[in-house]
């Protein structure tokens, strides 16, 4: 069976009561100047009325409506506003007068067709206003905890979408190395220490974090590029930082598969690879700028990998739709242009 949320803080129900009554007493207090009487009255009256409101949220709304059975609902609640209405008006009658409505301005009897209808008009009052307070809560809580599972799914997401990048470079790193160490190269200490710079970064710094200093993101993309010319030995490589960047933190390794990308598609007819990084910070977008010269027919023979798809998905997931990522040919370089909105450290 469905059941409604019940947990709704103990305090939120008090101050309810609570004010709910202050409110009834001080009112009809000061309407007919008899406070000891108006006490009595609610004092009868909200020992009925809190049954009543809790019955109708707590079973006869998880039993019937949740469960679409409204007749059923709906007779139960009129049996039960029958229960109170005698309650009331035998209370009212033997403890307090024989007036049993004196509010009302008109002489009431007890089980008078009118009375009851009078009365249990009020006490649907109540659980209408009662029932809405309640809802209201429980929508905000359960907005609240929706919330909270679809941020906690985006952060499962953006960790998968993170790690994909990695252990395909890892491991063609550690092919190069295996065939350095074949060749006995004294590039081998080198690459390694690199290496163990890569992956302590990956493995430990940025563990847990959404956005990082540009700073050690630009160290980890300068690391990963010295060990990709490995790869492309008649590569040259230019980092321009065009504006002050030293507070500004991006999410890590956003960049580098545009990077990898480069490398993959880079070079025209076997000649030197040429790749241009340009970080500048234009209208209050941090835009990073990627150039590489390229061959067309490499380009269309490579099968679609993970690297631009994955980085427009961790887009979307941090940034929604504000940011432009841009992919242009202009003579005979591919550049691809990111910009996203600028984050600074407090």
């Amino acid at each position: 069976m469905k059941k409604l949320n019940l947990d709704i803080k103990i305090q939120y129900h008090l101050w309810f009561w609570g004010v709910y009554f202050l409110l009834n007493f001080l009112r009809w207090g000061a309407y007919f100047n008899d406070y000891g009487y108006s006490f009595k009255s609610n004092l009868i009256e909200f020992s009925l009325h809190i049954p009543l409101v809790y019955f109708n949220i707590y079973v006869l709304g998880p039993k019937y409506i949740l469960e679409s059975k409204y007749l059923k609902y709906t007779t139960s609640l009129f049996f039960s506003l029958l229960v109170v209405y005698v309650l009331k008006t035998g209370l009212t009658y033997f403890i307090i007068s024989k007036n049993i409505w004196p509010e009302a301005n008109r002489d009431y009897h007890p089980f008078d067709i009118n009375h009851i209808v009078a009365v249990c008009i009020g006490e649907i009052y109540v659980l209408a206003i009662a029932t809405s307070i309640y809802l209201m809560l429980t929508w905000l809580k359960e907005r609240e905890r929706n919330r909270a599972i679809m941020e906690n799914q985006n952060k499962i997401k953006l960790k998968y979408l993170k790690n994909q990048i990695q252990p395909h470079f890892f491991f063609n790193t550690l092919n190069n190395l295996y065939a350095l160490s074949l060749e006995s190269s004294d590039k081998v200490p080198d690459v390694i220490i690199k290496l163990s710079n890569l992956m302590e970064y990956v493995l430990y710094d940025i563990e847990g974090s959404k956005f990082v200093p540009l700073i050690k993101e630009i160290d980890y993309i300068q690391n990963y590029i010295e060990i990709e010319k490995l790869r492309f030995e008649n590569v040259e490589v230019r980092i321009n930082l065009e504006s002050d960047i030293d507070t500004v933190k991006v999410p890590p390794l956003l960049f580098i598969s545009l990077i990898e990308n480069a490398f993959k598609h880079g070079g025209v007819n076997n000649e030197r690879l040429k790749i241009k990084i340009n970080i500048r910070i234009r209208n209050g977008m941090l835009e990073f700028e990627i150039l590489n010269n390229f061959v067309f027919s490499q380009i269309k023979k490579s099968k679609k990998g993970i690297g631009l798809t994955n980085t427009k998905k961790r887009l979307k997931l941090i940034f929604k739709n504000n940011f432009n990522l841009i992919q242009s040919v202009k003579f005979n370089f591919y550049i691809i242009t990111l910009q996203i909105p600028l984050y600074n450290e407090d």
